[in-house]
């Protein structure tokens, strides 16, 4: 039985652990697709944060998010998720491969994924997957209101995308092979939602599984544009901020709050529409439901003004990251707190679907780690900022967030160093504590054998540009205006 292949697989558990988890899998034999591999269906958003999040305790959000904390209560929390490389196109790559960005070249926006990596849709269609990809792309990198034809979606069959907007109330997208343009109708979430559940009820009784990505711009600014009737919930003098948001940027930070978290809700009563129609399907128990985030929104922290990612603060770099499968762990709460990190999440799926790895990829599988935590209680996660953009006076970096420390070093050294569960809005920085010396060192050595692993020696961003030949605007960053010339490893490094 494939679901007690599974199970021996990624678990190393109690024998009474075991006996439940096959009495599950006992039990779910009765779904019709049970013989099927799972579906996996991945919910992408854009810019949420993991604190803004009512199940890690955001008091705005508190009972306002209600399908999102019905997931985190029967399903899976990584509660320590990272975005490897904080900011929209070097997440979607690394996501996509399970390779880091010092390993693709893929540390800016608006570059393009060349066609020899090997990505997710291709993987799946090779084990026999229908594939689908509904919303923002960007990943082409041909100019961001420009048509993809199919040789450039890597393996996405199904096709209703765009490669960058969020012009929400008027989102351009394309169908299909035609080049013709096409605007969802009112709020472009709901659109897209709404054609998510078209193709899951079009595709629940195929003999096929299916690869469904669903690709949502929001929470990302503009905010004023959530839909009203969520702006209404919220005013500005009732949002609380977090502690590390100093006052001179707290009137900015509670003005687009409100924007923020409508676009949260409204985006919870989507996921909740898409809940309802696997279980309508009677295709639940055999999906595995994803729900994530590309970067988090730092929105007044630390100084930063709203808007802003890129950083290594918590607020930019750790992410939501919600999983089901109960056909494999049932409807259980289970809390996860080893990382997981951006390019860990292809293998992990992979391992849940039972579908071999490809050597190309980098992240390891944290599938064991939901049974078994002690397997990865020492995981140190990179994070990384290549050649900041936008605000380019910021800092290069490397860093380490594992189950309880974040450590940062910039090209001087040791930079940032946070005890995260005594201090989780980082606030007291250790890197100078002579209290905290040996554990600095530690951090250091492991930040080191990550680098080491992955062959990224932390150089200067004039050596990454350099060495993949990119071109960069006044403002430190990829051109993607009308006219200019597409960017990418398999563009540049040809020349």
């Amino acid at each position: 039985m494939r679901k007690i292949k599974i199970i021996k697989r990624i678990l190393c558990i109690s024998p009474v652990l075991l006996f439940l988890v096959l009495m599950q899998a006992c039990v779910n034999t009765k779904n019709k697709d049970d013989l099927k591999k799972p579906n996996v269906v991945y919910i992408l958003a854009d810019q949420w944060r993991a604190q803004a999040t009512s199940y890690n305790g955001d008091p705005n959000l508190k009972g306002r998010t209600p399908n999102l904390d019905r997931i985190a209560e029967t399903g899976l929390n990584y509660r320590n998720a990272v975005s490897v490389c904080p900011v929209c196109t070097p997440h979607r790559a690394a996501l996509l491969t399970g390779r880091y960005p010092t390993s693709t070249g893929m540390f800016f926006n608006d570059l393009h994924l060349p066609a020899d990596e090997y990505t997710m849709a291709e993987i799946f269609k090779e084990a026999g997957y229908q594939t689908a990809y509904i919303g923002k792309w960007h990943l082409d990198g041909m100019g961001r209101f420009e048509f993809t034809p199919a040789e450039r979606r890597q393996g996405f069959d199904y096709w209703k995308a765009l490669e960058c907007s969020h012009d929400y109330n008027n989102l351009l997208y394309y169908s299909g092979d035609s080049d013709q343009k096409h605007y969802w109708a009112g709020y472009g979430p709901y659109a897209e939602t709404n054609d998510a559940i078209d193709y899951i009820r079009e595709h629940s009784d195929g003999e096929k599984p299916f690869l469904l990505f669903l690709s949502w711009g929001a929470p990302h600014f503009p905010h004023h544009t959530a839909p009203e009737r969520f702006q209404n919930i919220f005013r500005e003098e009732g949002i609380s901020l977090a502690p590390n948001v100093p006052d001179e940027m707290k009137e900015k930070a509670k003005e687009e709050s409100v924007g923020y978290y409508s676009h949260i809700m409204a985006l919870d009563s989507c996921i909740g529409k898409l809940q309802k129609t696997l279980e309508e399907e009677n295709i639940s128990g055999n999906t595995i439901f994803v729900f994530s985030s590309d970067h988090g929104e730092m929105m007044g922290a630390h100084s930063v003004r709203p808007k802003l990612k890129q950083l290594a603060y918590a607020e930019s770099v750790r992410v939501p990251f919600l999983l089901k499968y109960p056909a494999v762990f049932g409807n259980e709460k289970i809390i996860v707190n080893s990382p997981i990190n951006t390019p860990d999440i292809l293998p992990t799926i992979l391992d849940l679907a039972d579908i071999p790895v490809p050597k190309s990829v980098e992240g390891k599988s944290m599938a064991q780690a939901i049974t078994n935590p002690d397997a990865f209680a020492d995981k140190a996660a990179v994070v990384m900022s290549v050649s900041p953009f936008d605000n380019p006076e910021n800092d290069e970096y490397r860093g380490i967030y594992t189950s309880r420390y974040t450590y940062i070093e910039n090209l001087e050294g040791p930079w940032l160093m946070y005890d995260n569960e005594k201090d989780p809005f980082q606030m007291n920085n250790l890197v100078d504590n002579p209290e905290y010396e040996n554990l600095l060192k530690e951090l250091d050595s492991k930040l080191s054998e990550k680098l080491n692993t992955i062959g990224d020696e932390f150089r200067p961003r004039d050596y990454y540009i350099e060495k993949w030949g990119y071109k960069l605007n006044k403002w430190g960053h990829i051109d993607y205006s009308a006219d200019a010339e597409p960017q990418g490893p398999g563009l540049n490094k040809d020349k």
